[in-house]
């Protein structure tokens, strides 16, 4: 994940203070990002050996253009970044309009298949 210092324009201190009691880092925070008339709501992290962007809008779920921008937005260009779908007993839902951006940091990468199996070049 990119330094998140560099968001600091969109960053939302009164919401970092409320949620954690103290103003965000390069390695945590609160971010609104406009994007195409939209506010995308956004909270960054980089810990406990994962990077996670969390990316929600007040009344529906995010795009996939605005999960793009999002994504081209925190993510460094060489990294892969991913979002899962876990078995429904492992479901944690905080917001019914908010998708997530997960990147592990201690692994070989994440395991992508083959290009062909979504179409040609």
């Amino acid at each position: 994940m990119k330094r998140l210092r560099e968001f600091d324009q969109y960053r939302r201190t009164d919401w970092e203070i409320r949620s954690f009691g103290r103003v965000g880092d390069d390695n945590g925070g609160c971010f609104v990002i406009p994007f195409n008339g939209s506010n995308l709501q956004c909270v960054a992290a980089a810990g406990g050996n994962w990077d996670h962007v969390s990316v929600s809008v007040a009344d529906r779920c995010p795009s996939w253009e605005e999960m793009s921008h999002v994504f081209a937005l925190f993510a460094k260009p060489s990294e892969t970044w991913m979002q899962l779908h876990v078995p429904a007993r492992e479901h944690i839902n905080y917001h019914p309009f908010c998708l997530h951006l997960w990147r592990p940091h201690n692994s070989r990468g994440i395991p992508l298949p083959p290009s062909h199996f979504v179409g040609p070049k």
